[in-house]
């Protein structure tokens, strides 16, 4: 039996940082043990020529950019990468929304089997899909299936309901192994200004739809307990500001940006993990997953998307709406003034990571999904 040939296509590719970008990595790297041929296609996520490389064994090609405009990468040369090798691929594996790789399809000639992963709506750039709404469209449509991570990727989505007969829920996953089995250093506890506080942590990019403001407005009215921020982004200034401002700078501790082992031992230090998001753009929250691995209950916020169907209202974590400082200060308090509430969400936790969102249970699903329907 031959190879099942599969082009992945996403705007970034390692060692770009984010959720998407780790997901496209994982997938690529772990379909191989299943008779398969990956290629991926990306954009060059600044100006400049194609670049061709192999990550990790993977063919990766970065097609040269003219650059980035309202959050999408610009790129003649990507459109002719995409035809060129869609002509050898069996299954094109689309990484979404991502609206040049929309038109490129359109342009590709492209006849067989095509997979979608949907990531989240466009939930900002309300001009661009005006223009971009036709285009995407037309691919729903061209799909033969669609990947959410959860139900609440559907239910919350403007353009899915259409074409649920066509989703599969494919939950993102973490290798479990590769959290547990790590050095364990008190990297949060020996910053800690009262060694008696309970520990709470955060991290992603510092940007509007994280919701830290609300966390930060939040900590004003949390007792006994410290904040660790870890991350980078456009409001870290202003995050900063606000918490000298308010006196919160023995209780906020800003990390900056913390390398991967660092980043696991901080998830096994804590106490609680929050995710305070305020829109939907937070499709999912993979920083939850790492958090539960550990044992560590979360609170999420009830966004019209998959976050709060990874951490469960009552049973691994606490849920709250968005943008309510007020809850959020009360669902922090709650679990921090009972610690065998904290220690019996974070055991459901941890559980639920290793039954439902185990990488290689996720894989295996992804590779039946793709390969249903292709004669080899």
């Amino acid at each position: 039996m031959r190879k099942l040939k599969v082009l992945e296509v996403n705007k970034a590719y390692f060692p770009h940082v984010g959720g998407i970008e780790t997901l496209v990595k994982q997938y690529s790297e772990e379909l191989g043990q299943f008779n398969v041929q990956v290629r991926t296609l990306v954009c060059c996520e600044n100006q400049g020529g194609t670049i061709r490389e192999r990550v990790n064994g993977i063919p990766v090609i970065r097609a040269a950019s003219l650059g980035t405009y309202f959050s999408c990468p610009l790129s003649v040369q990507f459109i002719k990468q995409f035809r060129r090798m869609s002509r050898k691929a069996d299954v094109i594996h689309i990484h979404m929304p991502f609206p040049l790789a929309d038109f490129a399809m359109l342009l590709s000639g492209y006849k067989g089997k095509v997979a979608l992963s949907w990531h989240s709506d466009i939930v900002k750039q309300k001009k661009l899909l005006t223009l971009y709404k036709p285009l995407l469209k037309y691919l729903l449509n061209r799909a033969d299936v669609i990947f959410t991570a959860t139900e609440g990727h559907i239910d919350g989505s403007d353009f899915l309901y259409e074409y649920r007969e066509k989703c599969r829920i494919l939950p993102y996953g973490i290798t479990v192994e590769d959290y547990l089995n790590i050095d364990r250093k008190p990297i949060l506890t020996e910053k800690l200004t009262d060694k008696d506080s309970v520990k709470v942590f955060f991290t992603g990019r510092l940007v509007y739809y994280k919701g830290v403001d609300v966390l930060l407005k939040a900590f004003s009215k949390v007792n006994n307990c410290e904040l660790f921020i870890a991350g980078t982004g456009e409001l870290e200034n202003s995050l900063k500001a606000y918490a000298e401002k308010h006196n919160l700078a023995d209780k906020v501790h800003f990390l900056g940006f913390l390398p991967d082992d660092e980043l696991k031992q901080a998830y096994a230090d804590c106490d609680i993990f929050v995710l305070p998001s305020v829109v939907k753009s937070e499709a999912f929250g993979i920083v939850q997953l790492e958090a539960m691995v550990y044992g560590k209950p979360v609170i999420n916020t009830a966004l019209p998307s998959g976050v709060p169907h990874v951490s469960l209202d009552g049973e691994t974590g606490l849920t709250v709406p968005p943008s309510n400082a007020n809850a959020l200060a009360k669902a922090i308090n709650r679990l921090a003034e009972n610690k065998e509430l904290r220690e019996e969400l974070g055991k459901k936790a941890a559980q639920r990571v290793m039954d439902n969102f185990n990488e290689k249970d996720v894989i295996r699903r992804l590779y039946d999904y793709l390969s249903e329907g292709i004669n080899r």
